[in-house]
């Protein structure tokens, strides 16, 4: 397997897998420099010293009318380049993670520099705020695409609706490590808060601003909270200045970025998440959070919203509890009810660990990935067999 990127990675966004099996090391990345002179010149020299193993190809990559934006910004020759340099590009399966990075593997299938059954996975903005940016640009994809990956039965009726047919798609869910998340049944003590956790980027989509103002309605009726938000990000100082006009200061702490081990962490010690996701202005939706499926998984009651492939995951009243977007007073009541019958939370915690790991359990979803390919390379069941009920071999 080798790995290509178009840029480096925040330290938060790496997968912890992935560093512990060493797999950022072997990362190549696809973009040139970003300043324009130092990118031209850097093209020349790279004409100079691959360009001419075959030259067609790299001709072909500065095609503007093919390809217009990265046959200009020279990313297409970028990435081309790359793959040579590395001697790269002859592959049984390239696939890629969020639509328009299947864009550009098809650009670069199209010049010639890379060859293999596509792939392509939408995980959220790519199937909601990209496609109603630009309506007809998966068109080609998805004529010429292999396979489509949606992470929600959510975001595969967006895709269809865009065009994309039935008979390449199929649901391929993120998984999260149950092996490594403790089950632990939701308990409070007489003279305890009840501790409340989102952990999320804090952007628009992650909703929190309506967590915070729900939590304020909880507070002004007398009840016990204590609430934790994990995650940094652009609405941070907006967030900051609504937790003190709340006067929540005493109630509610934000404590930006953590590692996955934190992360744990603060799991372990909460009794309820809290995920209020909504729509953005811009029409960014989730997938669905692997946060939610990570405190499922842990023993955490949820309260979360009717947002995107969220419902898939939460059984409404049964693992927790989802409430339109934005709707303040649904999320201060719903909240209330757990806090108020903490009897509710041990079952809660079993029902939502159970889904978890029949459905999202990496190892299975893992296995779900390698059938797939086989099947496209002709070496499995048909794609939809899991439809007729057939299992998918180990």
């Amino acid at each position: 397997m080798d790995i290509f990127a178009m840029a480096p990675a925040e330290p938060q966004d790496l997968n912890r897998d992935a560093l512990r099996l060493g797999l950022t090391d072997r990362v190549r990345y696809l973009q040139g420099p970003r300043q324009l002179v130092r990118r031209v010149l850097g093209a020349l020299w790279l004409i100079a010293s691959v360009g001419w193993r075959s030259p067609i190809v790299f001709a072909r990559t500065l095609n503007v009318f093919a390809h217009r934006r990265a046959a200009l910004s020279l990313s297409l020759f970028y990435a081309a380049a790359t793959l040579f340099r590395a001697g790269k590009g002859q592959y049984d399966i390239v696939h890629c993670q969020f639509g328009p990075l299947g864009l550009v593997a098809l650009r670069l299938i199209a010049a010639g520099a890379l060859s293999g059954r596509l792939v392509t996975s939408f995980r959220g903005y790519d199937a909601t705020r990209y496609l109603k940016e630009h309506p007809d640009n998966y068109k080609r994809l998805f004529v010429e695409g292999d396979l489509f990956c949606p992470v929600s039965e959510s975001l595969k009726k967006l895709i269809m609706t865009a065009g994309c047919s039935g008979e390449k798609t199929v649901v391929l869910a993120s998984g999260v490590d149950c092996a490594r998340l403790t089950y632990t049944p939701r308990r409070r003590g007489s003279d305890e808060p009840t501790r409340l956790l989102t952990v999320a980027r804090l952007v628009e989509k992650k909703g929190v601003a309506y967590a915070v103002q729900a939590v304020a309605r909880l507070v002004r009726q007398g009840r016990s909270v204590s609430y934790v938000i994990a995650g940094d990000g652009a609405l941070r100082p907006d967030l900051e200045r609504l937790i003190q006009d709340l006067k929540l200061t005493p109630h509610v702490r934000i404590l930006g970025w953590v590692d996955q081990e934190e992360v744990a962490r603060l799991l372990e010690e909460a009794h309820v998440l809290v995920a209020p996701s909504v729509t953005a202005g811009d029409g960014d939706q989730e997938g669905i959070p692997n946060v939610l499926k990570e405190a499922m998984a842990a023993g955490l009651p949820v309260v979360s919203t009717w947002h995107s492939g969220i419902p898939e995951l939460v059984e409404d009243g049964v693992s927790g509890f989802l409430v339109a977007e934005r709707d303040v007073d649904a999320l201060a009541d719903r909240l209330a009810y757990l806090i108020d019958h903490a009897e509710l939370w041990p079952a809660m915690g079993w029902a939502g660990r159970t889904k978890v790991e029949r459905e999202f359990d990496v190892e299975r979803l893992h296995d779900r990935q390698v059938e797939l390919y086989r099947q496209l390379l002709g070496k499995g069941t048909p794609i939809h067999a899991e439809d007729r009920g057939l299992a998918v071999a180990r």
